[in-house]
């Protein structure tokens, strides 16, 4: 166990990133902005250590835990284990430029119910804002990959988030459009979701993050 945790000690070493004011800042924010009783758990500490890396940009680190830093983050874990809650907090830790927005995916599909199919060009082709003077694109973060099902819409069945990632796959490739996401599916079930087309373009333009399978329900 020891050298489990002197193991796990090196690992968070950065020049960049103060991790244990980043730890501090994250457990007070938590209490904040989700529960009283958030806490973070010290067998997560690698993982929010690799998202600070990507998010700090920590290029030695990156390389060292093979993290592409011009693409963006697929957090994969079990229910309940804190990927949504983590999404959230790191946020606050961004300049308001870098910052993405977080959007349920059970929330992208009913405004697709409501709207139709502008529904999935404003989540990728239309999602650019004016920063500074120039047009950039918008950066989401689509909480719960998978929990959304197919949806119909006058009578046409449309795997909207499918849409949205494959288009968002295009403008990564011609615009650097930045993804990331959270889900509890394994790839193979991303797969069955989704289509392999869709879990190739996931593997191109997102690094995946994953908590360990038998990582505890924080919400318990």
């Amino acid at each position: 166990m020891a050298s489990h945790s002197k193991s796990c000690s090196e690992s968070v070493q950065s020049n960049i990133i103060q991790f244990d004011k980043c730890l501090e800042f994250l457990e007070k924010a938590g209490k904040a902005y989700t529960s009283p009783k958030f806490r973070i758990w010290k067998e997560d500490h690698l993982i929010i250590f690799k998202l600070l890396v990507y998010f700090y940009q920590d290029k030695p680190n990156a390389e060292k835990h093979g993290i592409d830093l011009h693409k963006g983050i697929l957090l994969t874990g079990p229910v309940g284990c804190g990927k949504t809650s983590l999404m959230t907090l790191l946020r606050f830790m961004l300049a308001p430029k870098e910052q993405y927005l977080i959007k349920s995916t059970r929330d992208i599909t009913l405004e697709f119910i409501q709207d139709g199919y502008s529904v999935i060009n404003k989540y990728s082709k239309a999602a650019f804002q004016q920063t500074g003077g120039e047009l950039c694109p918008k950066a989401y973060c689509f909480d719960d990959l998978g929990v959304e099902s197919n949806i119909k819409y006058y009578g046409n069945e449309t795997n909207v988030l499918a849409e949205i990632l494959l288009s968002r796959y295009d403008m990564f490739i011609s615009r650097h459009m930045i993804t990331h996401a959270t889900t509890n599916l394994s790839a193979s079930e991303i797969e069955n979701c989704y289509g392999n087309r869709v879990r190739s373009r996931l593997r191109e333009m997102m690094n995946v993050i994953a908590f360990e399978k038998e990582a505890k329900d924080k919400r318990v």
